[in-house]
């Protein structure tokens, strides 16, 4: 069956013919013809990204007046994002409807300018609930006259807790009216709305109750905890068209992530609650725009977003709530596409991909990360295929080849390929040439390895975070970045781990005598530190070694037996101390307020880096 038999009106098919719509999808194809020839509430249940939009948009469009400026219909979905796509949908379903307005209110836009909106006239409002509470407060906007209300993403709405707002609003509508309620869900809680507001809805589903959608092929890779960030890079270099999301499952990791991937050379970015309305709505931009390759977003963030041809999903963390997991990879395999849901997991996770495959009723499959040469053969035909399809600008390239032409004479045209391919191979050649594989428990530096923990007595107070640490480690040591993890910045004190390989690099650092803003920088190996003081961040006290007792914030009391060690002192970070040389100098690096060099007899070197310097470096 195609749109022209659906008993729509020439102004949608009109539009629905611009959009180049020809076959309903299952969801459709129920709904629109049981919509548009009576009045009734219904219950939908149809997985994201399988036409829900139009599937109540366009019923709601075939009925509405456009010749009264009552508003005729309300939409509540769960975010602002899906808010504002589904109106800008609608307003593209009515583009042929003379006088029709569609008016949208959400949180992070300004509420005036929403009430001016409404006050003008709106026949259609598109609203998330908490905004459409405050507006009904105000009493900004009447719901008497509501013919038809829709719940979108019904069980988001709820998980994300609007459960109240929702009893508010549907109380300020007309007991005439009709609800449709879509859901992709239907935990008990939709059900409950469904009893207390519906009469004899009727019942459409476009397949079983929390089932995941079936073009969507379900993998996983169990790797150690402290690898995960490797195994997503590892997935991110294997699949090098990819268009995905990364979710996380707080705000600080979805940040710390996207900033990891942005600095390795991906094109990323994050979405989360913690970003203004004009940051979310730009990355939103980029992202549809193809300037992202891959969004790393929350599941309150990304709830209801709406991007065609996203080819993966990746569950950095699996998400607490089991039913997210249906939410999440609905973002891939949309409109009869296909795509790909991966989870990065570890050996406690594996209870649970078991819960998962029983709500969706699919299985996954156990994947074994790419090694290095598979990696590296990926990225190098894509480098070919890339360069065989490049458009050739012939007359504007035309004046620059006889230059070129002489400068690569001495080469033949197998060099030629060669060099040009090698300007990107190499670098990848170069990070994966050792590469483990990651799923054995391996890192990026052999199969073998073995690791080691540091206890380090910088952190958050001196204004330090995971990345900005991380570089700070790298630059003093001069060990790459990629080497650091499972990094945990506390107040006053930091854990990290590195290849085995580098502790002694590492431990070396104590005899350099560092300084951040006057306190010496201290790096011990942390089992070490268990023995001499007990627990982790614990008290300690040093023997004839010296040591220091914390006391929590910045304030520390510094006790020495004798010998060398921290020299009695006792104060916020110690004072300013300096190691002497015996032989033709003293070398001393400092973090400090200000910056300067000197050399005076022998050598003697100084390095200085501001708190406020460092944070705007890194």
């Amino acid at each position: 069956m195609t749109f022209k038999e659906l008993g729509l009106n020439d102004a949608l098919m009109k539009a629905i013919e611009d959009l180049g719509f020809e076959t309903p999808t299952p969801i459709q194809l129920q709904t629109i013809p049981l919509l548009t020839s009576k009045e009734t509430d219904v219950v939908a249940l149809a997985q994201t990204g399988t036409g829900k939009t139009a599937a109540f948009g366009l019923p709601i469009l075939n009925t509405i007046d456009p010749n009264s400026r009552d508003t005729q219909a309300l939409i509540l979905s769960p975010t602002r994002e899906l808010c504002v796509q589904i109106t800008n949908d609608l307003k593209k379903y009515a583009k042929y409807m003379r006088g029709l307005t569609v008016t949208s209110v959400y949180g992070g836009a300004s509420i005036v300018n929403q009430m001016r909106d409404i006050k003008q006239g709106s026949q259609i409002i598109v609203a998330t609930p908490g905004r459409l509470v405050d507006l009904i407060e105000r009493r900004a906007v009447k719901l008497q006259t509501i013919k038809v209300v829709v719940l979108d993403e019904a069980d988001e709405m709820l998980n994300m807790g609007f459960k109240d707002s929702l009893d508010v609003i549907l109380e300020q509508t007309p007991e005439s009216k009709n609800t449709w309620l879509f859901s992709a869900t239907m935990p008990r809680e939709v059900e409950r709305i469904a009893k207390n507001y519906m009469s004899n809805p009727a019942e459409v589903s476009s397949g079983k109750r929390n089932e995941g959608a079936a073009n969507i092929t379900h993998l996983y890779y169990q790797v150690n905890s402290r690898d995960r960030y490797l195994a997503l890079k590892r997935i991110a270099d294997f699949y090098p068209e990819i268009f995905g999301m990364v979710f996380c499952r707080t705000k600080a990791e979805t940040q710390e992530v996207a900033d990891a991937l942005i600095k390795d050379g991906y094109s990323a970015d994050a979405l989360h609650g913690d970003l203004s309305q004009g940051q979310r709505d730009l990355v939103m931009k980029r992202f549809r725009n193809r300037t992202l390759q891959m969004l790393v977003a929350t599941d309150v963030a990304a709830r209801g977003i709406d991007v065609d041809g996203i080819t993966h999903v990746i569950n950095y963390n699996l998400p607490e709530d089991i039913d997210s997991y249906t939410h999440r990879t609905g973002r891939t395999a949309r409109a009869g596409k296909s795509g790909i849901a991966i989870a990065i997991i570890t050996g406690r996770d594996a209870g649970r991909i078991k819960d998962i495959e029983r709500i969706i009723n699919k299985k996954f499959e156990r994947g074994t990360l790419p090694d290095g040469f598979q990696v590296t053969e990926k990225q190098l035909f894509h480098l070919v295929k890339k360069l065989h399809d490049v458009e050739v600008k012939d007359e504007e390239i035309e004046k620059y080849l006889p230059k070129v032409y002489e400068e690569l004479k001495d080469l033949s045209k197998e060099e030629i390929i060669k060099r040009f391919i090698s300007e990107e191979f190499n670098r990848f050649f170069a990070y994966y040439q050792n590469a483990s594989d990651l799923g054995s428990g391996g890192g990026e530096g052999g199969s073998n390895s073995k690791t080691s923990r540091f206890f380090m007595n910088l952190g958050s107070l001196d204004g330090f975070n995971r990345n900005s640490l991380k570089d700070f480690l790298a630059e003093i040591s001069k060990v790459h970045p990629r080497m650091l993890f499972n990094v945990d910045v506390k107040g006053s004190f930091s854990f990290f781990e590195t290849e085995s390989k580098y502790a002694d690099t590492f431990l070396a650092i104590n005899k350099e005598n560092i300084e951040f803003n006057n306190r010496k920088v201290s790096i011990e190996a942390s089992a070490k530190r268990m023995r001499e003081g007990g627990s982790e961040g614990g008290e300690r006290r040093g023997g004839g070694g010296g040591g220091y007792k914390g006391k929590g914030g910045f304030d520390r009391e510094r006790k020495s037996g004798g010998g060398s060690g921290y020299g009695g002192s006792k104060g916020k970070f110690g004072g300013h101390r300096e190691r002497k040389g015996e032989g033709s100098g003293d070398r001393k690096r400092s973090f400090g307020s200000k910056s300067e060099s000197s050399f005076g007899n022998g050598s003697s070197e100084k390095r200085t880096f501001g708190k406020s310097e460092f944070k705007k470096r890194y």
